[in-house]
């Protein structure tokens, strides 16, 4: 450590031409002054020093040094470069402490013109010190960076998911194979592992009936495969072909025990760095997560909306370029508490489950406390959300659900009911007043249904007389018809009339 006395403050009020005063050693000179200075006794002490320095934060040499040199000057003020810095001094020592571009500028002419201010000190021995305790910081940072930690978790998830496609072709050749010697047993046993560690033991199927399988199999499902094994459709093969399904055996349980302890350790190393996204999400989806943004500070930077979506981009610029619905869900769709709910309120869960877990990844990245209190507390609100849609959805069958929300007091009403004679009664009730438009439609019906009617009795009587029914005709055919008439009236011989006295 070294501390420069200020000798002309009137320059320094110049910022922009502050660089002027520094070009020369001659001029720093001027300008400032060594006060005192403090040598490191190794690069362990330096490198501590410089790392308290660059996290903000008060070492006990330094603490020694300002209580000996600045207590004596404490009616000045200290200038600092580190805002943070500034503020732990003057908590802990009630030291005046400034920080300004002033300050900026000269920091930075004192660092060009170092080896001219400190007398004693040659240009290779320093280059050789700041090379040293640069490297020593390097070093200290990448060996306790967060994002080193978040590089276990992301290659952890990436094993995890490349054994489960290995075990997946592992145990389907191991099945194919040995289905061709006992094709029944694949059936009887189901599971997986089971299966592989059966076939290991027992090997050939003619010795199911003389060996003993009860530590791998229940005696139900043992007694099938003895009976099965002795009435096997099977085909015959060699030892050889035996010892190497058995040898596949060992691989599949194997990867399987590796898998196991794998899982358990990033479980392990996602409750340590990230226990709030692991209690709302999982281990398996918040390490996704990790995964796919790249590091815990990246996925703290997203959004809650990105959040919601990851995983699903292929979908979402799919939608946006079709014009059609986007995702609901990405990446979070594995979530337990999506898995809980109908498929009608999963993307209101998603939604509501991405805008928390967003808030807990930024306490899990920023925070400085390691527990998991907010995630308990966030996912029993999503919880609760989601109890109160399903039994919204269940109750909306009888009534609204804002006539659920409300509960009225019971009120002992005493009133005296009468009988009502309306509901005795069949016919339909008409409604007294009647519109005008409906009163003048009436009326034209009636006066049709009257005009059709007396047509009909008309026709009838004519009928009833003898005579035919007259059709409508057109003019002409009028016309002929009249003159038809006058011509049988001039032939016909007119009557004699005949008195009767």
């Amino acid at each position: 450590f070294f501390f420069l006395q200020v000798l002309n403050e009137k320059k320094l009020q110049e910022v922009d031409s502050l660089w002027k005063e520094f070009e020369t050693p001659e001029k720093a000179n001027k300008i400032v002054k060594l006060k005192h200075f403090e040598k490191f006794q190794d690069t362990t002490e330096a490198l501590a020093a410089s790392t308290a320095l660059v996290e903000g934060k008060l070492s006990k040499n330094l603490k020694k040094i300002l209580k000996k040199i600045v207590a004596k000057d404490a009616h000045e003020q200290l200038a600092v470069a580190d805002a943070k810095l500034g503020g732990v001094i003057k908590e802990k020592l009630n030291l005046s402490c400034i920080h300004s571009p002033m300050v900026t500028e000269l920091m930075r002419g004192i660092r060009s013109q170092i080896e001219g201010l400190i007398t004693g000190l040659p240009s290779r021995e320093m280059a050789a010190m700041c090379l040293g305790l640069a490297h020593s910081l390097s070093r200290y940072k990448l060996k306790f960076s967060p994002d080193k930690v978040d590089t276990m978790i992301i290659q952890a998830i990436s094993l995890l998911d490349d054994l489960d496609k290995e075990l997946n072709n592992y145990i389907m050749r191991c099945r194919e194979w040995y289905g061709w010697h006992f094709p029944e047993l694949g059936k009887i046993i189901t599971d997986n592992l089971t299966y592989c560690k059966c076939v290991r033991k027992v090997g050939d199927r003619s010795n199911f009936a003389s060996s003993d399988v009860s530590d791998i199999l229940p005696e139900e499902i043992e007694e099938d495969v003895k009976a099965a094994a002795e009435i096997s459709m099977g085909t015959e093969v060699s030892e050889e072909d035996i010892n190497n399904i058995i040898h596949l055996c060992d691989q599949v349980i194997e990867i399987s025990e590796y898998r196991t302890q794998l899982y358990d350790y990033l479980k392990n190393r996602m409750m340590a760095i990230a226990p709030n996204l692991t209690v709302m999400v999982g281990e398996l989806v918040g390490a996704r997560l990790i995964a796919h943004a790249g590091s815990l500070l990246n996925l703290a930077k997203h959004p809650a909306s990105t959040v919601q979506l990851l995983g699903a981009e292929k979908a979402l610029f799919r939608a946006l370029k079709t014009k059609r619905d986007t995702p609901k869900f990405g990446l979070i769709y594995h979530a337990s508490l999506v898995g809980q709910s109908n498929t009608k309120n999963k993307g209101k869960i998603s939604r509501m489950l991405a805008a928390k877990t967003a808030l807990t990844i930024r306490y899990d990245a920023l925070g400085e406390n390691t527990s998991a209190e907010m995630g308990a507390e966030n996912r029993l609100k999503v919880e609760t959300r989601l109890r109160l849609l399903e039994e919204r959805g269940i109750r909306r069958i009888s009534g609204t659900g804002k006539a659920l929300a409300k509960t009225d007091k019971y009120q002992n009403k005493s009133e005296v009911k009468v009988f009502d004679p309306s509901g005795d009664s069949t016919l339909p009730v008409v409604s007294k007043k009647r519109k005008i438009q409906e009163v003048d439609e009436q009326d034209t019906e009636v006066a049709v249904k009257a005009k059709k009617f007396k047509a009909e009795m008309k026709e009838g009587t004519a009928v009833e007389d003898g005579e035919p029914v007259k059709k409508k005709k057109k003019k002409k055919d009028k016309e002929k018809q009249a003159e038809e008439e006058v011509v049988l009236s001039e032939e016909l011989p007119t009557s004699p009339i005949i008195e009767v006295r």
